[in-house]
């Protein structure tokens, strides 16, 4: 790695410590708290869920779902729009609070889904939700969490620039955060990609094994 880059993402992370503990921190809570709401749900409305759940499972097992290029464009748009949002946010003041709100809901929904599976299919759920769900985040999750670290520390900017009422290149930390958008473009690109062509073949193979 190129020294001068290595120093730079160094320096950033040392300047946002906190910020990226507290991020993590709430992400965490809201995959405890996905945990804890399925666990509150009604057994009709486990049942009513599981149903919908073992239906998916037998379109899996057949063949029979969505063409990998939809997925593919679908997936794409989900988490441009997702991170696209957080990164319109950071540019105002305002918009700091949804960013957390975002980073929380991203982890409520992990929590969610592997809690149920578990809940509802015991070792069969986890095996699910290890094929089908952990590998992705593995990349995802860090990129969440350091998306809404930027935005965050990119509005913090902006408000020392207005209470201060001083001059600080603000210019050159938006042309950095946009960059950094493109970066995280390219990256949620590929995990598009793996969900669309990958991830279905490890899903159907898990349910066909599983008996």
């Amino acid at each position: 790695m190129n020294r001068g880059l290595k120093w730079a993402i160094m320096n950033h992370i040392e300047e946002n410590r906190s910020i990226y503990v507290f991020s993590i921190v709430l992400l965490m809570m809201g995959v405890i708290f996905g945990a804890i709401i399925v666990n509150s749900l009604s057994i009709s409305q486990k049942t009513d869920l599981y149903t919908y759940l073992t239906q998916f499972f037998g379109q899996v097992e057949k063949g029979e779902m969505a063409s990998s290029e939809d997925a593919f464009i679908q997936t794409l748009a989900h988490y441009s729009k997702y991170l696209g949002l957080m990164w319109f946010l950071g540019l105002s003041v305002i918009g700091l609070p949804i960013i957390l709100i975002l980073l929380f809901l991203k982890g409520l929904v992990i929590g969610f889904t592997v809690g149920f599976l578990v809940s509802q299919m015991g070792f069969d759920g986890f095996v699910l939700a290890f094929a089908a769900i952990f590998p992705q985040n593995m990349i995802l999750v860090p990129v969440f969490i350091i998306v809404a670290t930027v935005s965050i520390s990119f509005s913090l900017k902006i408000c020392r620039q207005i209470i201060r009422k001083g001059y600080e290149p603000i210019f050159q930390h938006f042309t950095a955060y946009s960059l950094f958008l493109l970066i995280t473009g390219a990256v949620i690109t590929v995990m598009s990609g793996y969900e669309a062509y990958v991830s279905p073949i490890l899903l159907r193979s898990v349910v066909q094994w599983l008996p």
